[in-house]
């Protein structure tokens, strides 16, 4: 585990008697994202080992007793002119112990991150924030049942949990003088049943490294979005991502490359690959394509069930095609080639620069798809991670 991390960790967890202190987040700059997930020490955490059975709406909840957590929505949006945007909300949950430490609220183990993107393509712009927090009812945590939140200071996704999720996401951030203030108020509504990545939801990184994971893709939204003097009503499509483990990636990995695309078809993909240090091939890259059409009144899906195809290593290949150099002097695949059987589709970056550049240092933006013969076939996400400066 890296080291800074530990320190932002151990900061957030400080001594139950100073509950008003906030730590500094300046010694943790530029921390890598795949750092949260993969470390060494699993001692009294659960691991993800086997097929399980998920239940819901309590999954969708928290799951102290393994070390890493996150809620992840991202979404592709377009106001009443056509113009595009992206959203992008993470919040991330560390355990520090299997236990909580004490009697009392403030002694959760639990340290939360939460990370806000917006991009706006007709400007250029990419705004991004962050929250930290101990776990407290009142400050950071998430919570389920019939009613489901999940809060970090003053941003919120919260809503009924029914048959499906209603969910309502409110948060804002500050950027610098120059971009000001921004945020984002959407409804977010579940149409669609919730889709068990891998065997059933046990997602395998590697030997002996694994965690929980499913998606609710094509989520629709609708709301507005505030961008310094400006407000604009936007719609769209989002893709919910849940995934819980206590060790990931191994040290032979140094990061990766995950796509979620939702084609004009109503077809969703996600794929991923695992980048090796020695620039071989991982053959526990994965994929998943889910063809709505064929998904009807179902509650949860996933391998073997029809309109559900679950992607090897060896069904699709990723290949990069372009590259933007940072101001880091990092330098990120923003055009790739995707291949899965006899279907081509090119990924471009809609906005090259969209580095979420905080206390974690990765890559996460609006993607379009375009297909063999280069015309659009629908929008996603892309999250690149791992990539240091390339010294000379």
């Amino acid at each position: 585990m890296n080291a800074r991390l530990i320190v932002l960790l151990l900061l957030l967890l400080n001594a139950a008697c100073q509950p008003d202190e906030q730590p500094s987040t300046s010694a943790v700059s530029g921390l890598r994202l795949d750092n949260i997930l993969g470390q060494p020490d699993a001692q009294g955490f659960a691991k993800a080992e086997q097929v399980r059975d998920f239940v819901f709406p309590e999954d969708h909840g928290p799951h102290n007793h393994y070390r890493s957590e996150w809620w992840y929505l991202t979404a592709v949006l377009e106001d009443e002119d056509g113009n595009e945007y992206g959203v992008h909300f993470t919040l991330f949950r560390q355990a520090l112990s299997p236990h909580p430490t004490g009697e009392g609220p403030w002694h959760t183990a639990q340290a939360y991150l939460g990370h806000l993107a917006v991009t706006d393509i007709s400007t250029g712009t990419h705004l991004e924030a962050e929250r930290f927090a101990r776990g407290h009812p009142e400050l950071a945590g998430v919570s389920t049942g019939e009613y489901f939140r999940a809060l970090i200071e003053d941003w919120t996704l919260e809503g009924a949990t029914d048959d499906h999720l209603d969910l309502t996401l409110s948060a804002s951030g500050f950027t610098n003088e120059a971009s000001g203030q921004f945020g984002v108020a959407l409804k977010v509504r579940q149409r669609g049943p919730i889709i068990l990545q891998g065997n059933r939801g046990l997602s395998e990184k590697g030997p002996d490294a694994a965690s929980y994971y499913y998606s609710i893709p094509r989520m629709q939204l609708d709301g507005t979005l505030k961008l310094a003097d400006r407000t604009v009503n936007v719609k769209g499509l989002g893709w919910l991502d849940r995934e819980w483990s206590t060790s990931v990636l191994g040290e032979s990995l140094a990061g990766w490359d995950w796509f979620s695309l939702q084609l004009k078809d109503q077809r969703s993909i996600m794929a991923f690959r695992l980048r090796r240090h020695d620039g071989e091939r991982d053959n526990y890259d994965h994929g998943l394509i889910v063809d709505h059409h064929q998904l009807e009144n179902q509650v949860i899906v996933g391998k073997g069930d029809p309109g559900v195809e679950i992607l090897d290593w060896d069904d699709f290949t990723l290949t990069p095609n372009r590259f933007y150099r940072d101001s880091r002097g990092i330098s990120w695949p923003v055009s790739w080639t995707l291949n899965i059987d006899n279907e081509q589709f090119t990924i471009n970056a809609l906005l090259d620069q969209q580095t979420v550049d905080l206390s974690i240092l990765y890559w996460e933006g609006l993607v379009e798809v375009l297909d063999s013969e280069g015309n659009r076939s629908g929008l996603g996400y892309m999250e690149l991670t791992g990539y240091e400066r390339e010294e000379h």
